[in-house]
C-alpha cells in the first residue's frame, strides 16, 4: 500500500444528534462533532439544533478544544434554493468551523455566503477518485468525505495524487449503507420518505418475507436461520483495529457514524478510537499496531451488528447468518455529581441493588462498581431504580468524572450468560 504522513494525528469526528450527545462525544475526547441545524441536514430523526443551540453547541466544543462541523448536505430541490443563503449566512455567524455539503449548488453558495467556514464535500457527493477529489479542491473544498465503496490501496492513491492540502475524511465506524454511498431510492419507494433529504426510513434494516407469486398466501420469512437466503442485511463497520493502516494510507479523519445513535453509544465509541488513536500515535504509527482488547471490546458493549471492514480490504461479505442488532450491554445510569461519599445518578435504564455495574469514565478502560446500595434523591434506601431519568444515590469511595457512565448486562444476554 502507498503510504502518506504515517505520523499524522488522526482527528476522531464523532456525531451529534442533539445537546445529549454533543456532550457525551466532547467528554470522551473527541476532536470534532458533526451536528445538523433546522434545515437541509440528512438526518431528521435526531432532534438536531435551533440557531441558539448550534451557537451554545459551538461555544461548548470550541471551549473543550474541539471542532464543530455542521451539515447542509441534503440535495436541495429548487424552490428550496431561495432558503439557502440566509441559513448557511447563519451557520457561519454561529460560529461553524465548516459545513458539509454534497450539492454542487449548495457548495457555490456555502463559498459566497459563508466565506469564513471550511467547505467539506460529504460522502453523498460519492467521490471515488483523485480527479473528483481535486477538482473540488479547486472549487474550494478543504475536505472530502470519501465514498464508502473504496479500498485502503484506492484511498492511498487518492491521497497520492491530490494536494496535500487536501484533508480526506473515511466513516470507521457504524452502519453500513446498502446503496452507493447514501444515494438510495428503497426508503422513497417503500415509505414515500427521502433518504436524500435526510429521512430515511431505513428499509434496507426491515425484516423481509418472501413470496411466490403463484402461492400469494404463502409467506416465508428471511430471517436468522443459519441455512437459509439473507439479502439487506449488511455488517456494520468497524475499523478500531486497523486504525494504523488508515493512517497510512492518508486519512485526516475519522468519522464515527452514529448521529441518531444514543449518547450512550457516541461515548463508548469515542472514549474506544479516541484511546486506539492516541494508542498507536504513541507507538509511532506501527503497521502491525493493534489497540489494546479492551477497547475492541468496549464496541461489543453498544447495540450493534456483526462488525467488518466494509470495503477496505476488498467486497465486504454479506452477513449471512444473522439478521438482526446485537444489544448485550445497556446504560443504567450517568454520574452527574458527588456528593457525601456517593455518586449522583441519573437513571437510563432499570437497575437494582445488589448488581454489579460496570463504570466507563472518559479516557480510560471500564471497571466494575458493585452496586450494594441504593439511594432515592432525597436520600432513602431503596431495592431498584426503575423510573426513567430518576435521581439515584450510590455510596462510592471517590467521585467519577461527570458524565461517565454506569452499564449493565441485559437480561436477554444474562440468560444466555
Amino acid at each position: 500500500m502507498t503510504q502518506s504522513a504515517p505520523g499524522k494525528r488522526p482527528e476522531i469526528l464523532s456525531p451529534a444528534g442533539d445537546r445529549e450527545r454533543l456532550e457525551a462525544a466532547l467528554r470522551y475526547g473527541a476532536d470534532a462533532v458533526y451536528l445538523a441545524g433546522t434545515r437541509f441536514g440528512m438526518r431528521s430523526a435526531p432532534r438536531n439544533f435551533t440557531e441558539e443551540e448550534l451557537r451554545e453547541a459551538v461555544r461548548l466544543a470550541h471551549a473543550a478544544g474541539a471542532k464543530v462541523y455542521v451539515t447542509v448536505n441534503t440535495l436541495p430541490r429548487s424552490r428550496e434554493i431561495d432558503a439557502l443563503p440566509p441559513y448557511l449566512a447563519l451557520l457561519q455567524d454561529a460560529g461553524a468551523d465548516a459545513l458539509i455539503a454534497a450539492d454542487p449548488g449548495v457548495m457555490a453558495l456555502a463559498k459566497r455566503h459563508a466565506p469564513r467556514c471550511a467547505l467539506h464535500v460529504s460522502t453523498q457527493a460519492g467521490v471515488v477518485n483523485y480527479a473528483a477529489a481535486s477538482a473540488l479542491y479547486d472549487l474550494g473544498a478543504s475536505r472530502v468525505v470519501l465514498a464508502r465503496e473504496l479500498s485502503l490501496e484506492e484511498i492511498a492513491e487518492i491521497r497520492a495524487r491530490t494536494p496535500q492540502a487536501l484533508e480526506l475524511e473515511c466513516f470507521v465506524h457504524g452502519a453500513m449503507c446498502l446503496s452507493v454511498s447514501g444515494r438510495c431510492l428503497l426508503s422513497n419507494y417503500l415509505a414515500g420518505r427521502d433518504a436524500n433529504r435526510g429521512d430515511c426510513a431505513q428499509p434496507c434494516r426491515w425484516k423481509y418475507r418472501l413470496v411466490e407469486e403463484r402461492r400469494p398466501g404463502e409467506e416465508y420469512e428471511i430471517g436468522e436461520d443459519p441455512s437459509g437466503s439473507y439479502i439487506l442485511n449488511a455488517n456494520d463497520l468497524c475499523m478500531i483495529e486497523h486504525i494504523a493502516d488508515l493512517t497510512r494510507a492518508g486519512v485526516d479523519s475519522l468519522k464515527i457514524e452514529g448521529r441518531a445513535k444514543a449518547a450512550y453509544y457516541v461515548a463508548v465509541a469515542t472514549n474506544a478510537y479516541r484511546c486506539a488513536a492516541d494508542a498507536c500515535e504513541a507507538a509511532g504509527f506501527p503497521a502491525d499496531f493493534r489497540p489494546a482488547p479492551w477497547m475492541r471490546e468496549e464496541l461489543d458493549k453498544i447495540s450493534h451488528r456483526p462488525y467488518g471492514t466494509g470495503f477496505y480490504y476488498g467486497p465486504p461479505e454479506q452477513n449471512a447468518r444473522f439478521g438482526g442488532y446485537i444489544r448485550e450491554y445497556e446504560a443504567a445510569a450517568v454520574v452527574e455529581g458527588y456528593e457525601n461519599g456517593r455518586l449522583l445518578l441519573s437513571q437510563r435504564n432499570r437497575f437494582r441493588r445488589g448488581e454489579t455495574l460496570e463504570a466507563l469514565e472518559p479516557g480510560g478502560p471500564p471497571f466494575p462498581l458493585p452496586a450494594r446500595e441504593l439511594y432515592d434523591g432525597e436520600g432513602t434506601p431503596i431495592a431498584a431504580a426503575p423510573h426513567p431519568l430518576m435521581r439515584v444515590q450510590l455510596p462510592y469511595p471517590r467521585p467519577l468524572a461527570v458524565g461517565s457512565y454506569l452499564r449493565r448486562r441485559t437480561e436477554e444476554a444474562a440468560e444466555k450468560g
